[in-house]
């Protein structure tokens, strides 16, 4: 936490457009189902008519596992340095490339509206950290951020003169330019950024070449310079400790890939030191486990954490051990065994531990399985009989997250799946004689808008602080970022994102919504007032021109499942709008629902856009992630399918123009889904995928294969060998039906999903699949990059564009 991590400059908040076209639908024509339409009216073939998709090698190779025994013969694309397939995506890709010729005018047009919403310069609002403000900012023309800082001005009259000598003498200085690096070297990613206590050690990994293979660089901030000693290959997560020269960090074992390795090494290395080798201090046996460090929010301990799939799920880390920053020599001290299923986040104030953890309490009291609460112990006695338990949820509040400030402690809560946050002063006084509830200890919530809104937190690193910062979001509203001043109970917005040609109110793009479930419950700072502020609520204001509703969908178990639709008043048609399903379903992480300004060229053309947020995913609590991973995995791919189908039932959508889209594990849901209905898509894009879920599982070879058994299943155990089996999307392609047409895009350097999950699946779905539909599946690789593709915000406006134009063209769209 006493570190600066950077401020990321995700998809939403890069790309930026100005929208001018409106919509237009070919005539309705009476479309059959799919079956019957490829053979009266196929959807046209490349530009070129002479081309032909490519057809790979076959090679007989047998899998074998719990008494069966199958073909797998494009098995050899999982050799990446085999020239014939090598060959083989150079072909596929001039295949896509032809089947998309006759869209470059349409690509275009997408592309000149995204890049023109796009203000001339990109900029996220200053953070205070110590002596310093802290930002980003992408300079005009350029494709990467920049990461700066400034001296913050002081205030009081005595400080006049010398807060103008520092306007004077002390300049923007550029700590970090992603660009620079990605000219020198044609690709960048940079992992982790922590800058030192001191402020004078800017410690960051870089990947230069898409495989997530990170370097560890140190730079110092006073000269200049890279320490040249400082290079380390794989590192993963960094941490300084109170002295600013010693910085720990994790390194993958060799065999394995970042992130999501069987072994780590926590490591740490004294700067400028004579010694060549650094000091082992953790290293982690258990091929299921991995470990991560970090800094508590005041800079006093070190946390390292030993984290399963389960046990990191929500981002809560799992602190085994700790480790006194301000004497490092003194080594590691266990904080709490490991339990299976339980996770802990810890924080350090005033000489207390903090804990958010759903270990069971030791009074024989029931909580909702999962459920969250706070304990805290001294930082001198960890043992857990020691613990004193805090605040535990009541019955219609469940706890998310944490953060700890000198004078505040900030919660993260769920209430009926609407968000709120409440700042408890601190210290906590120990005279209370039993666990409290959070009304008890006089919270302050911070206001909120009173429509859906996702809040997302700010970096917050400065201790010390009162004020609190997040990002509130909208499908439909630029991002408003607000500071909480949780001292005088006060709030101030302090920006909305720009969006080139539309008001800086945001008042025509505001949304008109809709909660078609029970109105959702917010906290009260007192008896008769809700929080929300009307001053949020104008930014949020209700309009006429978008739509932003949710609604609660029945299942196959009659389970409700949520899921929100946008679209256009102005341009949707009701029954013959096409329309785009989102959905991931997995890991219990949420669908990303924030805004984006790409999607504007989709709204503004009468297209629906809608977001499936099924088990498996994040939700109120970690029982709806629980409820679709593992056994429970096909719940998923059934409340996609029951998402798609409320679309078309309630007239939303043409049921002729429905598309689904899903990236990564998301993918698996979406082609899951196609295997058991194949009719009830009309196109599909499938990006980074993870599609062989059935051999990759069995290959505990594979980087990610023994950290996925707690997600998906572990084959080796017949029961759930057949579970996988029976959704595995690569296994069940059936032979001779007509399937969507389908963009499928993989990385030839990705190191989380390996590109012949896509290139395998591709294949076989031409090779089985309805020949005439079969030529509207295309794959397109990125031959340089990794998972997350170039990164750049102008590269990633041309990657939408260009799947933005390939839905158009197969459900017969003009653009």
């Amino acid at each position: 936490m006493a570190s600066l991590t950077i401020l990321s400059f995700t998809r939403r908040s890069i790309r930026k457009s100005h929208l001018a076209l409106t919509f237009k639908l070919i005539p309705n024509i009476p479309f059959s189902p799919f079956s019957s339409l490829c053979k009266t009216n196929p959807l046209p073939p490349p530009h070129d008519t002479s081309t032909s998709p490519p057809v790979p090698k076959k090679e007989t190779f047998t899998v074998s596992a719990h008494g069966l025994s199958w073909n797998d013969p494009y098995h050899w694309m999982s050799n990446t340095k085999d020239p014939d397939f090598v060959e083989y995506l150079h072909k596929e890709n001039a295949y896509a490339e032809a089947f998309m010729a006759d869209t470059q005018e349409v690509q275009q047009t997408l592309y000149s509206e995204m890049t023109n919403r796009m203000p001339s310069k990109i900029s996220t609002p200053p953070e205070r950290w110590g002596p310093w403000l802290y930002y980003q900012y992408i300079p005009e023309g350029k494709e990467y951020p920049v990461l700066c800082r400034k001296l913050a001005t002081q205030s009081g009259w005595m400080k006049t003169m010398l807060n103008y000598v520092r306007e004077q003498f002390g300049p923007e200085e550029i700590l970090l330019d992603w660009n620079g690096i990605a000219e020198q070297y044609g690709y960048v990613h940079v992992g982790t950024c922590r800058v030192s206590p001191d402020h004078n050690f800017l410690a960051y990994t870089l990947d230069l070449s898409g495989g997530e293979r990170f370097v560890l660089k140190i730079k110092d901030l006073r000269s200049g310079c890279i320490l040249p000693e400082s290079r380390v290959e794989g590192v993963v997560s960094l941490a300084w400790a109170e002295d600013s020269w010693t910085l720990f960090y994790t390194v993958s074992d060799e065999n394995q890939r970042p992130y999501r390795q069987s072994i780590f090494l926590v490591q740490s290395k004294k700067l400028r030191s004579d010694h060549v080798d650094d000091a082992l201090i953790y290293i982690e046996n258990d091929s299921s486990f991995c470990v991560d460090i970090t800094s508590t929010k005041d800079g006093k301990f070190i946390t390292v954490n030993s984290n399963s799939r389960t046990s990191s799920e929500e981002g809560h880390l799992c602190p085994v051990y700790v480790i006194d920053a301000t004497s490092p020599q003194d080594g590691l001290r266990r904080f709490h065994k490991r339990v299976p299923g339980v996770q802990y986040f810890l924080e350090h104030h005033c000489g207390f531990f903090y804990v958010l953890t759903n270990l069971p309490l030791n009074d024989g009291k029931e909580l909702p399985s999962g459920s969250y609460y706070l304990a805290r112990c001294r930082d001198k006695d960890i043992r857990s009989d020691n613990w004193q338990n805090i605040i535990l949820p009541c019955e219609d509040v469940s706890f998310q997250d944490m953060d700890i400030f000198n004078g505040h402690l900030v919660l993260f809560l769920n209430r009926k799946g609407s968000p709120l946050i409440c700042s408890i002063s601190m210290p906590i006084h120990d005279s209370f004689k039993k666990e409290l509830e959070i009304d008890d200890v006089d919270p302050w919530y911070f206001p909120l808008p009173t429509s859906s809104c996702r809040v997302v937190p700010g970096s917050n690193h400065d201790f010390m602080n009162s004020v609190y910062r997040v990002v509130l979001s909208s499908p439909v509203i630029p991002d408003l970022i607000v500071d909480y001043d949780m001292s005088r109970k006060t709030f101030c917005i302090v920006q909305q994102e720009e969006v080139v040609g539309i008001s800086s109110n945001a008042g025509s793009l505001s949304p008109n919504y809709e909660i078609e479930t029970n109105e959702l419950l917010h906290g009260k700072n007192d008896k008769d007032k809700d929080v929300h502020d009307s001053e949020l609520d104008g930014r949020f204001n209700y309009s006429s021109e978008y739509c932003c509703k949710r609604h609660e969908v029945v299942g196959h178990d009659g389970v409700k499942i949520p899921m929100t639709i946008l679209y256009s008043e102005k341009a949707h048609q009701k029954g013959q709008s096409p329309g785009l399903l989102i959905g991931y379903g997995a890991y219990g992480e949420a669908l990303d629902k924030s805004w984006c300004p790409d999607r504007l060229s989709l709204l503004a053309r009468g297209w629906v856009v809608a977001f499936a947020d099924v088990r498996g995913g994040g939700g109120a609590d970690p029982s709806w992630h629980r409820s679709g991973n593992g056994l429970q995995k096909l719940n998923s791919i059934h409340d996609f399918v029951s998402c798609a189908n409320y679309l078309i039932n309630e007239d939303y959508i043409n049921r002729y123009q429905l598309g689904a889209f899903g990236h990564s594990a998301g993918s698996l849901l979406v082609a899951a889904a196609i295997n058991m209905y194949p009719q009830l898509f009309r196109a599909v894009i499938l990006k980074v995928p993870f599609l062989d879920i059935c051999n990759t599982l069995l290959d505990t070879s594979l980087p990610l294969t023994i950290l996925d058994f707690e997600e998906f299943g572990n084959p080796q155990l017949k029961s759930q060998f057949q579970a996988i089996l029976s959704y595995s999307p690569y296994d069940n392609i059936h032979r001779g039906v007509c399937y969507p047409a389908m963009l499928v895009t993989a990385s030839l350097h990705d190191s989380r999903v390996g590109v012949w999950e896509a290139a395998k699946w591709v294949a076989k779905v031409r090779e089985s699949t309805c020949s005439s539909c079969s030529r509207t599946v295309i794959l397109k690789t990125n031959m340089t990059g990794g998972h997350f593709g170039e990164g750049g915000r102008f590269g990633q406006c041309e990657e939408t564009a260009l799947e933005y134009a390939f839905l158009m063209k197969v459900m017969g769209i003009s653009g």
